[in-house]
This record gives C-alpha cells, structure tokens and sequence, in this order.
C-alpha cells in the first residue's frame, strides 16, 4: 500500500538526486519523484545519470512522460529495475514541449491511447503505476468530464491519481499554468466519494 499522505512533487530542474537526497534528511517518510523523464531518454540516454539515486531515497517514485505505450512500457520496465517503487505517468505538463511531443497534458484529449499506455506499462512492471493528471484542457473541463477521463484510466489499471486541481492552458507557460487557472480542490474531493476504490492526491496551490 502507498503512503501518499504526502509527497515532493515532481519538479524539472529541482527534484534531481541531490534534492531528494536533502529532502530525506528532513523527513523518513515523505515520498519523493524525479524530475519528469521523457520515455526516449530512459531508452537512449545515460541511464545511470538520468535514473542513479542513493538506497536513503526510498520510497522513489519515477515520473515518467511519453506517448507510445511499447517505448513507455520499456522505460517502465528499466526504472523498476533500477529499484524504484512507482511509476507515475505524466498526464500534466502542459509545456510547449510537451506539447510538440505529443505527451503530458495534451493527451488527456485522447483517453483510448492513454488507455492503451496504462495497459502496456501495468504489464510491463510489477511495481504501481500511478497518474498525475490535471482537471482537464482550456479551462472547459467539466467534473463529468473528469470523472468520465478516470473511468476510462481506472479500466486500464490505474489505481493511484495525483492530481493537480487546475485545468491546462496550452497557450499559457508552465509558470502561468501554476497559478492562472482556479483550484478546485473540492472536484478531487467529489472524485473520492464518486470512486471510493481509488486513491487520490490532491496537488496544487
């Protein structure tokens, strides 16, 4: 069982092995995540550079971002064998990268290929693999949107959802997406009462 009461969120150039390291010897218990890691970069990049963290870390989880599910689920497969104890998929960012990429927030517009990369990475690892999510896109999320969109995931094995209580402005930066779009903490509420067999984070602001 995960113990999400809390949590380091994934942050790029902040949440390094350095960071995480710091942050263990304030707390035992606080779970930490890498930076967001694109899935070709666990493929052909410096493995140990990118996913190497000192045993103290524990409980790690790898985040991880793409859009296919054969090369999500490989680098899935690479991270739980360098000992990490979650994978978190990175349905948030909302980055122009990310964008250009295909991955992070932009494919919550296309829940059966979000579908299919749950699929292929729950298969791939034994460890959990977990979802970071925001509200919705442009600021048109609706809560039976959002239900709908955890439905579909929890049909593809996802049991865990972090979840940043902001919609995703694509035209906006990523600092801007951090503060501009209202919270609504009390939809992640409504999604515990609505799905008591999931678990839910609520991250943002």
């Amino acid at each position: 069982m995960l113990d999400l009461r809390l949590s380091v969120a994934p942050m790029v150039d902040r949440t390094d092995r350095h960071f995480r390291f710091l942050v263990r010897q304030v707390s035992q218990g606080v779970r930490l995540y890498t930076e967001m890691t694109v899935d070709q970069a666990v493929l052909r990049g410096n493995r140990e550079r990118l996913l190497a963290f000192r045993p103290e870390e524990h409980p790690i989880a790898l985040q991880l971002a793409g859009s296919d599910p054969k090369s999500l689920a490989e680098a899935a497969r690479i991270g739980e064998a360098f000992g990490y104890d979650e994978i978190n998929l990175n349905l948030g960012c909302p980055s122009e990268k990310a964008q250009e990429g295909g991955y992070g927030a932009c494919l919550l517009l296309d829940l059966v290929r979000v579908q299919e990369i749950l699929k292929a990475m729950g298969e791939a690892v034994r460890v959990p693999v977990t979802v970071k999510m925001r509200l919705g896109l442009e600021g048109k999320e609706t809560y039976r949107g959002l239900a709908q969109s955890v439905e579909a995931m929890a049909e593809a094995g996802a049991k865990v959802f972090v979840v940043h209580a902001r919609s995703a402005l694509l035209a906006l930066s990523t600092k801007a997406n951090r503060e501009i779009p209202p919270l609504r903490h009390d939809w992640v509420h409504r999604l515990k009462e609505d799905f008591p067999q999931l678990t839910f984070v609520t991250n943002g602001g």
